[in-house]
């Protein structure tokens, strides 16, 4: 069950058992140990700087990162695969830390991919060097979020961010919000509108922008209900001026980030997998140790009956989450509305999961110190992680029906 080792290369074992250790040794014990950490208000306070020390000993944040580099390069034909495996044993730990993480290998990806030599030799080797650096993806907007993932072909609804080149110089203007890793990153990844008389598709361009570019600002770290340890935040941009040389791609940028957007829906049905998977565990656990009635636990018909329920689930998420990530892996067409299937599948199906861990666990499940209503509140935050369900949704109509659906924009 849940990833079988029959569908693994050895890389891929070895990997997954890296992170592994590292989750059951570090991350798992931090988490019970610390249970009202994540509620403090101070950003900077929340996730102690040894577990992403550690997770850099153990080479978890070099994955994507090229060789040449110091970097952990995974096998090109199952990226997607192993990128989901690691993720989801992660996230079985703390899908806040995994998030942190996720973002750092994914804009890797990108940066190995459309950034200069130079830049690259220059950000990965800081990224080497420093186990706390960190990377955000700047997309969402006040005024425009999942819906912006619609159909839309007007001018009217392009990203307000922009960006205007002067002799050799970009600068940016605007403002990003519900950017992951937004509060605490060292680098970012800006899209900005660079055509206005073209659509978002066809003229928003993406920018390498270091945190200590004067006119950038973090103005907020937003304080979600889960995945408390990755800082969410939101960022201004005032006449931020950039070499033309970190232009990542010009114009084309939304489309050309694919090697991005498809994987990010398959990782965060791989961090929903994780937390399920976590909110099961120790479940087993308390149904097999409790006692009520004059009988353990799981002796009891309700209870064997929604443990099943669980373990179900679990299994077809795990299914979906192979099928799509195998889809990413190999291009095939199929690859986008399976992803945005997954998404939603996983999100959705997690979040019953996660109910009934504590629903099982009683007045237990409600407790702070027990830790399972962390798995709820974690669960409830991918339901609109990359996308709301609705949009996911509208999507994947689109893609099966493109000739009948409607066009569930504007």
């Amino acid at each position: 069950m849940f990833f079988d080792d029959r569908y693994l290369s050895d890389e891929q074992r070895q990997m997954r058992e890296t992170c592994r250790r590292y989750v059951e040794k570090v991350v798992i014990p931090f988490i019970a140990q610390n249970r009202t950490r994540e509620w403090d208000m101070d950003p900077d306070a929340r996730l102690a700087p040894q577990l992403l020390e550690e997770a850099d000993a153990a080479g978890l944040r070099a994955l994507g990162v090229p060789e040449r580099f110091g970097g952990v390069e995974v096998e090109p034909d199952r990226a997607a695969q192993t990128f989901a495996i690691i993720a989801t044993e992660l996230a079985r730990g703390d899908s806040g830390l995994a998030d942190k993480l996720v973002q750092n290998w994914k804009i890797s990806v990108l940066i190995s991919r459309f950034a200069p030599e130079h830049l690259q030799e220059h950000w990965f080797t800081r990224y080497m060097a420093e186990p706390q650096f960190l990377m955000a993806h700047c997309l969402t907007e006040p005024r425009g979020a999942s819906d912006r993932w619609l159909p839309y072909s007007s001018p009217e609804v392009n990203m307000d961010t922009t960006a205007v080149l002067e002799a050799d110089t970009w600068v940016i203007n605007g403002r990003k919000q519900f950017i992951s890793n937004g509060y605490d990153a060292s680098l970012y990844v800006v899209y900005a509108n660079t055509d206005d008389s073209k659509p978002m598709a066809t003229g928003t361009s993406s920018f390498l922008v270091g945190r200590d570019t004067p006119g950038l600002s973090v103005t907020r770290c937003n304080e979600t209900i889960g995945g408390r340890f990755m800082n969410n935040g939101e960022i201004v941009f005032d006449d931020v001026r950039v070499p033309a040389e970190n232009l990542l791609v010009r114009d084309s940028a939304l489309a050309q980030a694919s090697i991005y957007f498809r994987p990010g829906k398959v990782l965060v049905a791989a961090k929903s997998l994780g937390i399920g998977l976590g909110a099961y565990e120790e479940t087993v656990k308390f149904v097999h140790e409790r006692v009520q009635g004059g009988r353990v636990l799981i002796q009891h018909q309700a209870v064997a009956s929604r443990l099943a329920d669980m373990a179900t689930r679990l299994e077809a998420v795990t299914t979906l989450l192979r099928h799509a990530a195998l889809a990413v892996d190999e291009a095939s067409g199929e690859a986008d509305v399976l992803c945005n299937m997954v998404k939603v599948f996983a999100s959705n199906e997690v979040v019953e999961v996660c109910r009934h861990a504590m629903e099982l666990h009683g007045g237990y499940g409600a407790m702070l110190e027990v830790g399972i209503e962390k798995y709820m509140r974690d669960a409830l935050i991918n339901l609109h992680s990359d996308g709301t369900t609705d949009v996911s949704n509208f999507k994947i109509v689109k893609a099966m029906f493109p000739a009948t659906s409607g066009a569930y924009a504007g």
